[in-house]
């Protein structure tokens, strides 16, 4: 429907006829794939490296966020990303320890609950004081367990990037503050698509 059409040309647009500098504009996309277009036709009609453009998805943004930002959360400049499989060997090994059995607290079931938490924002705490019943509340107990494994291997995973820039943006308004102040203009491809903790951040 040309909505990435629009946005690259707004974009454009302010740079060329608004002189707008590139790195006072933030866009926004779903998917590495759309980034990646996004910056080749930015390139294209403004004849500028998209290098000091901020051009990414949600979770790109915020790893480079995350990474500048490093001393204001619970781990290092270099830490890693756990994708799914790091993640259920993770919740596994949680599982374990707190002897809880992994047919009724199946990992993949367990790791979509701690998922749907993070996109609500919700950490372990206010998690378990939301638990309406022992199943939950040891969901609580396992998202404990599993945050406190991820700060130790200075680690997050998915879902952390978009919850801990936020929840860091809340608790140090210096930070966000300076980057309120510079992004002069912000754009988001399929807007309408963005979840809570996206919305929160936007």
């Amino acid at each position: 429907s040309g909505k990435t059409k629009v946005l690259v040309s707004k974009a454009a647009y302010l740079i060329q006829e608004k002189k707008v500098k590139p790195g006072n504009i933030l866009a926004i996309t779903f998917t590495n794939k759309a980034a990646n277009e996004m910056r080749e036709r930015m390139e294209k009609m403004t004849d500028l490296s998209s290098r000091n453009m901020w051009i990414g998805t949600f979770h790109n943004i915020c790893v480079r966020v995350l990474r500048r930002e490093s001393q204001y959360c619970a781990f290092d400049s270099n830490f890693v990303i756990y994708d799914d499989h790091d993640q259920q060997v993770l919740l596994k090994k949680c599982l374990h320890e707190l002897a809880f059995d992994d047919k009724k607290y199946n990992p993949k079931a367990v790791g979509a609950n701690i998922s749907k938490a993070k996109n609500l924002l919700l950490t372990p705490y206010l998690y378990f004081s939301e638990a309406t019943n022992e199943w939950e509340e040891n969901i609580g107990k396992i998202y404990e367990l599993y945050q406190k494994y991820l700060v130790n291997n200075n680690a997050v995973d998915f879902d952390d990037l978009i919850m801990i820039t936020v929840k860091m943006f809340q608790s140090h308004p210096e930070v966000l503050k300076e980057y309120q102040n510079r992004f002069h203009y912000i754009l988001v491809d399929e807007y309408q698509d963005t979840n809570m903790s996206q919305y929160t951040l936007i």
